[in-house]
């Protein structure tokens, strides 16, 4: 039997400020030494530096990337005159250290600031993960010392290159390091104008020619040939997630991508759009997300959210989009995380650190009965450097309930969710950053009542159908299908109509 440990009390973190450091103790070179507040011990971090005009700076030998930089545990700044503002975090378990300083010409200094740590998910069991980084594979170490990531999947493949052309594919594929920590050499993406998909775990890079949906049908059946291939799609909206969901082949779906970056978020056009008079702005992005994916779930199809944050083609910073997988500390590997994945025990997060547990269970837990009703208590530890505005049940793809911040911080416990029949619930958290979507979601726990386990929807399963047939109207406005992409489609169409068919909801 699995028993989870118990969920931690509630904990609260706001954003620590570090105050202005005076023109005479920081002037044209600054040394700072960034520690642990618990060990005293410099701490891998990362910073956010900005002059006057609001451009981003870079530290000698440090690791760069778009308006950030990584640092070992101490940096030494030279810079112009003037006055500079600056954030420093370590990935999401650790308060934000913010504040401003003053450089003159002459005078050096040397200060130590700390960084306190708001939890840490390791010990509860909880393991991030990052599955989608276009960052060089020589950085990767530091890159995930500096924002506390243990599992990480740089792209060393794709149409656009591959590093292994030419030489021979490394016999070690799997590489860890700090005890605790590791990363795939072999993780590979395709992208073509269907959507994008993430091919992890695989034994050999499977990089074709071109980036047609040929190809990319071709890749697909490829990786199911590797045992241990993982397919993530990397965004829920990508034209032809109702053909790869038809195919059987997809493993997780990344619910928290790299749209959602740290400043802001992309608004591109790629993808199935939205209805953006309905789900305007930043925020709409993210209720399309989810609503794509609740849809998925409402078919019977009970996949498991994932997480990437894009960094080295987006903006953000290495495991900006992470997600945890609960694992026994005691139990922690690389093999024992991506099978708690494959049992959808996780949450996926850019902000909110949430516990859930449900009757005493981690997410992914199945409750099967042989009548109804079932109660279900969700009890919830949390912490964040930003403020929450609501936190909510979703029962099969509604809000079930609804409960601001101070009501759920007095005892962590929604109120008892009841089932009748077969379904399933998830928790969710959602903050008041204005600039970008910044959220948590658990993956789902399922109910299973009598002699139908799985509740199939009907909307949700013409909601793919409908999406299928407006993109192969698309396809065959630019020339006939191919003999392979015909029969595929054909196939989709068909699994499609079969599961409107045996529909046993609305």
């Amino acid at each position: 039997m699995y028993l989870p440990r118990k969920p931690a009390s509630v904990v609260v973190c706001a954003a620590i400020l570090f105050g202005t450091v005076s023109p005479a103790l920081a002037v044209g070179e600054l040394t700072l030494t960034i520690v642990d507040t618990a060990t005293g011990k410099p701490v891998p971090c990362r910073m956010h530096l900005r002059n006057g005009k609001g451009k981003p700076q870079r530290a000698t030998r440090m690791l760069f990337w778009h308006d950030h930089f990584t640092l070992p545990g101490t940096v030494k700044l030279k810079l112009p005159p003037g006055t500079y503002q600056f954030e420093i975090e370590r990935g999401l378990e650790y308060a934000r250290r913010g504040g401003h300083f003053v450089m003159e010409k002459t005078s050096q200094d040397q200060q130590v600031l700390d960084l306190p740590r708001v939890c840490n998910m390791a010990d509860e069991g909880w393991w991030s993960g990052d599955l989608h980084l276009h960052r060089p594979i020589k950085d990767i170490e530091q890159l995930m010392l500096s924002d506390d990531l243990h599992v990480a999947a740089p792209i060393t493949w794709s149409e656009k290159k591959n590093e292994w052309a030419g030489r021979p594919v490394p016999t070690s594929t799997l590489k860890e390091f700090d005890g605790n920590r590791y990363y795939y050499l072999l993780a590979g993406e395709s992208a073509a104008a269907g959507g994008s998909l993430l091919i992890l775990n695989a034994g050999k890079p499977l990089s074709g020619e071109g980036k047609t949906a040929d190809d990319q049908l071709k890749l697909l059946a490829a990786a199911r040939e590797e045992p241990a291939a993982w397919i993530d799609v990397s965004r829920p909206a990508a034209w032809d997630l109702p053909l790869w969901l038809a195919t059987g082949r997809v493993d997780s779906i990344e619910l928290c991508h790299d749209q959602f970056c740290r400043s802001e978020t992309i608004d591109d056009a790629n993808g199935r759009p939205r209805d953006k008079k309905i789900m305007p702005g930043a925020s709409g992005i993210g209720r399309w997300t989810h609503e794509i994916y609740y849809h998925v779930l409402n078919c019977g199809l009970r996949i498991p959210p994932s997480a990437g944050s894009g960094s080295g083609e987006s903006s953000n910073p290495v495991g900006y989009d992470r997600v945890y997988a609960w694992v026994d500390k005691d139990q922690f590997s690389y093999e024992a995380w991506w099978k708690a994945v494959r049992m959808g025990r996780t949450v996926v997060t850019n902000g909110p650190l949430i516990r859930p547990f449900a009757n005493g269970h981690v997410p992914g837990h199945v409750f099967a009965l042989s009548e109804g009703p079932l109660s279900v208590e969700v009890v919830m530890s949390f912490a964040g450097a930003d403020p929450i505005s609501y936190f909510e049940l979703v029962k099969n793809g509604r809000v079930a309930q609804s409960i601001r911040f101070e009501e759920l911080a007095k005892d962590g416990r929604f109120r008892p969710l009841e089932f009748e029949e077969s379904g399933w619930f998830l928790v969710r958290a959602v903050t008041d950053v204005a600039e970008t979507y910044r959220f948590a979601s658990s993956a789902p726990w399922f109910v299973e009542i009598g002699s139908q386990p799985k509740r199939i929807s009907k909307a949700s399963a013409n909601f793919f159908l409908d999406w299928l047939d407006e993109r192969r109207e698309a396809m065959e406005d630019g020339g006939p299908l191919s003999d392979l992409s015909a029969k595929v489609w054909d196939e989709a169409k068909g699994y499609w109509d079969r599961l409107v068919a045996e529909a046993n909801a609305d």
